[in-house]
């Protein structure tokens, strides 16, 4: 039996030597190899977080104690060692684990995450819950250097800091080697500042001091010293000023000294911080050698390393990236904008060809956005490319400093929609809901590659009267790309097709859908079909038509169902009292799991079997026939029956 076999909880480290903790370690690397090379994921993190998480495991007693993780992505070690093992390979699979902490799965996830920056503020909250109950145990919050470039991180800290909270921050520095702060002297001074017997003289020192008339200064003088010290040799006075004592850097791949050291400081009180300087991709050669690849992978060889072969078409990424390339070439006042996305958000090519007109501000996508702002008023045309569900954090900035001033700032908004298995952190589903509300702001959702390119084109050189958004998948195009783009004219829906008594009115990715729907129904049945390719503002001469053409009128959107595009057509055709049926498909009022794409979007009816089956619910002469066909594809649910399941699904507590 290997070692990991005997790892039902975190306690069973105990039993383990220091030799067979290494040897357990290893085996952890290859199943998480293993694992992530057949159904994707955060590699990297995982790999150089290993003996890191052993350590807080053998040191702290979970889920008693409790670890707050910073974005979570490098939490699959956590996971293992807390009663998790047997269901790690089918993490990020439907209905299996997920691939971020989650409160629900298990106690020993006190706080879900998805998103950076989060943890300090979360541990400093669960710390502050322990006092107010008068309870013991210990709040850890482990973060990565990346994280602490936002600003909720600092915010965090400074609040922690002033609190003198009994708290302990874990600063998982894994974006360089270790620095020759590494050394004989910065490792002699962290033991002797982490030592018992330093820390029980220097209280003594402290308490004797107090005795004198002058004991102010002479403790001011006695803080000087230690202060100076420590910032002409340890890189951690900051964390000092902010009110943490500061210890490291240390070797977060020496497991020994990590269980030493944290053996050492996990009863001294107050906040404190412990930097370890770890190597992402540690113990698997191709993802040393390319940690920014192995972040966040798809299926790969594990022998080789080498990505499992895509075929077919480009995913949208990849169009929005190469457009913004061959557009900088005509427009030199074009500039991109990511929040330390840049390979995510197919902005590398860019980055390399205009790296004056490339910025990654880092993970801080509302200091993004106030930029872009400023470079609007400064005279250039900034594109701001960023994921759906992060863009969510720079709301303030989209109102304030964008929208209110009427600034031409352009957001490509990526993975807009279910994005699969990387859950509802990471869904776009409310970003239609969230912009909709904001004056002087254009939203767009393409049909395909083509539409995609035009619209890129058309707000890259038009004279626009404030921001606009364009928003798109993850997945490929639909179709091949074209050697050229038709124009659109601005604010104007495309008219695909007319026939029968119902029309569909889609947006983005549920055009394509639709129009399977379409092809489905054949020669037998006919209805009508709109791309609503501006989500605001309104087509209101196609809707117009609409009206007088059509019997019912349906839309479908892969957005939340709330405040989206067709609760704005459903006020505007009760404004014009419309006689009417009227349907509205989209995410229902829930979080969605993580899954498959196309087998979440079948789950909340964003299909064909669920489009055809909500027309035949409205066109009573053809009911029969269109249920037919609807089920004939594994069946279908009505929406609200759909919704209903969601929220029984995704309810909280534990198991």
């Amino acid at each position: 039996m290997s070692y990991l076999e005997k790892i039902d909880r975190s306690s069973d480290l105990k039993q383990f030597t220091a030799d067979q903790l290494k040897e357990l370690a290893e085996e952890i690397r290859h199943e998480i190899i293993s694992v992530v090379s057949k159904n994707g994921g955060h590699l990297a993190s995982n790999l150089g977080a290993v003996e890191l998480t052993l350590a807080l495991h053998y040191c702290l007693n979970i889920p008693g104690d409790q670890i707050v993780w910073d974005v979570g992505h490098q939490c699959y070690v956590h996971k293992m060692l807390t009663g998790r093992r047997r269901e790690i390979r089918t993490i990020r699979q439907y209905k299996g684990l997920a691939g971020f902490p989650k409160r629900s799965e298990s106690a020993a996830d006190p706080f879900g995450a998805g998103h950076a920056s989060t943890s300090i503020s979360a541990a400093l909250g669960l710390a502050a819950a322990r006092d107010r109950q008068d309870r013991q145990h210990k709040v850890v919050a482990v973060i990565g250097d990346g994280a602490l470039s936002g600003g909720l991180s600092f915010e965090g800290l400074n609040n922690a800091g002033a609190s003198r909270r009994d708290l302990l921050v874990i600063v998982n520095d894994n974006e360089m080697s270790i620095s020759k702060n590494v050394g004989a002297l910065s490792k002699y001074l962290t033991n002797i500042m982490a030592d018992p017997r330093y820390n029980r003289l220097r209280n003594e020192i402290w308490e004797l001091t107090g005795r004198f008339k002058r004991r102010d200064k002479i403790r001011a003088m006695v803080s000087h010293i230690e202060d100076s010290v420590k910032g002409l040799i340890v890189p951690g006075y900051l964390f000092d000023r902010l009110g943490f004592r500061y210890f490291g850097p240390i070797d977060g791949h020496d497991l020994p000294l990590l269980i030493k050291t944290l053996n050492q400081i996990k009863d001294l009180h107050g906040p404190l911080l412990l930097h370890v300087a770890t190597v992402k991709g540690r113990g698997y050669a191709p993802a040393e050698a390319d940690a920014t690849r192995f972040h966040g992978i798809g299926a790969f060889d594990k022998i080789t390393g080498k990505s499992t072969p895509k075929t077919g078409l480009p995913a949208y990424t990849n169009v929005v990236g190469d457009t913004l390339v061959r557009l900088a070439e005509r427009n030199e006042r074009l500039v991109a904008i990511t929040a330390a996305m840049t390979s995510g958000t197919g902005l590398t090519k860019f980055s390399e060809k205009f790296p004056d007109r490339f910025y990654d501000v880092g993970i801080a996508e509302g200091h993004a956005a106030c930029f872009a702002g400023g470079m609007a008023a400064g005279g250039m045309r900034p594109f701001v490319v960023i994921y759906s569900t992060f863009l969510q954090r720079a709301y303030d900035q989209i109102i304030h400093d964008i929208a209110l001033q009427n600034l031409p700032v352009v957001f490509c908004i990526d993975r807009a929609g279910l994005v699969g298995e990387d859950g509802p952190t990471h869904h776009g589903a409310f970003d239609i809901s969230y912009l909709m509300a904001v004056p002087n702001m254009t939203i767009m959702a393409p049909k395909d590659g083509n539409e995609l390119v035009a619209m890129m084109q058309m707000v890259a050189f038009r004279d626009l009267e404030g921001p606009c958004a364009i928003r798109y998948p993850r997945a490929a195009i639909p179709e091949s790309l074209r050697n050229w783009v038709d124009e659109i004219e601005w604010g104007r829906w495309e008219r695909l097709h007319d026939g029968g008594e119902t029309v569909v009115i889609a947006t983005g990715t549920m055009v394509t859908m639709a129009q399977e729907a379409l092809d489905e129904v054949g020669d037998e049945y006919d209805f009508g079909l709109v791309n609503a390719r501006f989500i605001k503002p309104l087509d209101l001469e196609m809707l117009a038509y609409c009206r007088k053409h059509y019997r019912n009128i349906v839309v479908i959107e892969e957005s939340s169902s709330i405040n989206g595009l067709g609760a704005l057509i459903g006020a505007y055709l009760k404004q014009e009292n419309f006689s009417g049926g009227f349907r509205h498909l989209g995410i229902p009022d829930g979080f969605v799991g993580h899954g498959h794409r196309s087998q979440l979007l079948k789950d909340i009816g964003l299909n064909v079997e669920g489009l055809l089956g909500t027309i035949s619910e409205m066109d009573q002469p053809n009911r029969g026939f269109l249920q037919k066909v609807g089920l004939r594809k594994n069946g279908y649910r009505k929406p609200v029956e759909v919704a209903l399941n969601l929220k029984r699904r995704t309810g909280s507590g534990k198991k």
